[in-house]
C-alpha cells in the first residue's frame, strides 16, 4: 500500500480533463501535475484517497516524444497554461479525444460525429484581455502577475507569452508609478491598500487598447503622471478607474470612471463591430471566436426565414452573427450590463431584428413561451451555457418548443454530453460536434454541436 510522501516511478498513459498526468504505481491510480502521456517520472505521493491518489513530479526520467520546452519560465508555478509543455499537435489531439470520450461515456453516443478540432496556426499572443492581480510580497516587494493554481499567491509574469505584447510595457508603467509614489497594493487579509488589479484589453482588428485600474477606493494619487505615461503607449484608446471596496473574490466593481480617452474600444468579428468596456464580456481569443461563431452559424442552417432564441447570450456576440441570416433573434442573459452591451452593439451595427431580455434563462424562456407560444417559438435555439450546462427547465422548454435545430455551444464536454443525451432522449439526433481550440496551452475546450429534431 502506498504511503504519503513515498517516492514512486510512474509511466504516464493519459491526461485528466484538468491536465494532470494519469499513471499507476503498483496498480494504484495516481494523478500527477506536470506529467505528460509518454513520460516516465519519479514522483512523490502527496495525497491518498481510497481508490486513487495525487503526486508531484520530482524528475522526468524518460521524456514523452510530445514533451517540449515551455516558452514561459513561469508556466508550472503559474498554472494558467496547464499543458504548455505538451506539443501543440498533441494538445489538439487530447482535446478532440476528450470531446469524443465524454460524448461516448456520458452521452451514450456509440460513435459520436466529432469533426477534426479547429486549432490555431500561431497559438501564442492570442489573449485580447489580461487581468493582473497586484500584491505586496512578504519581503515588501511589489508583485504583479497571475495567481498560482488554486491559490491567491501571485506569480510574477509580466511577459506572458499568450498575452498581448503591449502588456509588459503597460504593467511596467503601472509598477514604476506605484513604486515612485509609494502607492500601496491591496491586502486581501486586511482589506487595506489601494491597487487591486490591472485590466488590459487589446482589440486585434483595430489595435485599440484599454487599461482599467481596479482600486480599493474611487481615486488614485498622481493620476496625471500615470495617465501621461500610459497614454503614450501606441494604440492606447482609453484609461479608466474601477472602484471595488468589497472583501471577496469579485474583481470588478460596478462603476467605471474614465481618466483619459474613451470608455470603450471597438473590435470586429466578421462583419459585426462590438464596443467593449472594462465590464463587458468578450471572448478572449478573437481569431478563434470568429471560427467558433462561424461554426455556430453553419450549424444553425439559417435561410433568412427562421426565428432564433440565443440563450445565455452574453453581450450578444452570437446573436448579432445570427441576426444577419435570420428573420428575428431573441437573446437572453442574466447580467444586466451584458444585456445593455448587446442592445448597444445591435444599434451600432444597424441590426433591428434582435431583442434582448434580462433574467435567468430558466425563468425567461418558459415564461415567455407559455405567455405567447406563437410569438416566442423558435425554429432554431442556440445555447451557450456556463460550465454547469443548461438548467433542466431550459431543456424542458426546448423540448416542448420543438425547434427544428438546437445549436449547443459548450465550454465543458461533460455537461455537453449530459445535456445532449437529454435532448436526444426527447426527440433529437446529434448531427455533428465541432471542437474549437479557444485557449491553446490550457485544458479548456470549446465545442459546437448541432442537434436536429427527428421527424418520426
Amino acid at each position: 500500500m502506498l504511503q504519503k510522501n513515498e517516492e514512486v516511478r510512474v509511466q504516464i498513459t493519459d491526461l485528466t480533463q484538468e491536465g494532470e498526468g494519469i499513471g499507476r504505481a503498483d496498480g494504484f491510480p495516481l494523478f500527477i501535475k506536470d506529467a505528460l502521456p509518454g513520460d516516465t517520472v519519479r514522483a512523490a505521493v502527496t495525497k491518498l484517497k481510497k481508490t486513487y491518489g495525487y503526486g508531484r513530479v520530482l524528475a522526468v526520467e524518460e521524456a514523452s516524444p510530445d514533451r517540449v520546452a515551455a516558452r514561459c519560465g513561469k508556466a508550472r508555478p503559474c498554472g494558467g497554461c496547464q499543458i504548455q509543455e505538451l506539443s501543440y499537435g498533441a494538445q489538439l489531439a487530447f482535446k478532440e479525444r476528450t470531446v469524443r470520450e465524454q460524448l461516448t461515456r456520458l452521452g451514450g453516443f456509440a460513435d459520436p460525429p466529432v469533426r477534426p478540432i479547429l486549432g490555431m496556426e500561431e497559438p501564442w499572443a492570442y489573449r485580447n484581455k489580461a487581468v493582473y492581480p497586484v500584491r505586496t510580497g512578504r519581503d515588501g516587494r511589489l508583485l504583479i502577475g497571475f495567481y498560482a493554481g488554486c491559490t491567491h499567491a501571485v506569480v510574477e509574469s509580466p511577459d506572458c507569452p499568450i498575452g498581448a505584447p503591449e502588456n509588459e510595457r503597460i504593467v511596467g508603467i503601472v509598477r514604476a508609478w506605484m513604486e515612485a509614489g509609494h502607492v500601496p497594493a491591496y491586502d486581501e487579509e486586511t482589506g487595506a491598500g489601494l491597487v487591486r488589479h490591472i485590466l488590459i484589453r487589446r482589440a486585434l482588428r483595430t489595435g485599440q487598447i484599454l487599461v482599467c485600474l481596479i482600486v480599493n477606493g474611487d481615486r488614485i494619487p498622481r493620476e496625471e503622471a500615470l495617465v501621461r505615461k500610459l497614454s503614450a503607449v501606441p494604440g492606447m484608446t482609453g484609461i479608466s478607474l474601477c472602484g471595488n471596496r468589497t472583501r471577496g473574490n469579485a474583481i470588478l466593481g460596478e462603476t467605471v470612471r474614465v481618466l483619459w480617452g474613451e470608455e470603450r474600444i471597438r473590435e470586429r468579428l466578421g462583419d459585426v463591430t462590438f464596443e467593449i468596456s472594462p465590464l463587458s464580456f468578450f471572448q478572449v481569443n478573437t481569431l478563434q471566436a470568429e471560427r467558433l461563431y462561424g461554426a455556430a452559424l453553419e450549424a444553425a442552417g439559417l435561410t433568412g426565414s427562421e426565428k432564433v432564441w440565443d440563450l445565455y447570450c452574453g453581450t450578444g456576440t452570437i446573436s448579432l452573427f445570427l441576426a444577419r441570416r435570420a428573420a428575428f433573434v431573441y437573446g437572453n442573459e442574466v447580467i444586466g450590463a451584458a444585456v445593455e452591451d448587446a442592445r448597444r452593439n445591435a444599434r451600432a451595427n444597424g441590426i433591428e431584428n434582435a431583442e434582448f431580455f434580462e433574467g435567468k434563462a430558466e425563468e425567461i424562456l418558459p415564461a415567455l413561451y407559455e405567455k405567447d407560444p406563437e410569438r416566442y417559438r423558435a425554429d432554431v435555439v442556440v445555447v451557450d451555457p456556463p460550465r454547469r450546462g443548461c438548467d433542466p427547465a431550459v431543456l424542458e422548454t426546448i423540448l416542448s418548443m420543438a425547434p427544428e435545430r438546437v445549436v449547443y455551444v459548450s465550454c465543458n464536454p461533460s455537461t455537453l454530453a449530459r445535456d445532449a443525451r437529454i435532448l436526444c432522449g426527447g426527440g433529437y439526433r446529434l448531427d455533428s460536434a465541432q471542437p474549437v481550440d479557444m485557449f491553446p496551452h490550457t485544458v479548456s475546450i470549446e465545442c459546437v454541436c448541432r442537434l436536429s429534431r427527428r421527424t418520426s
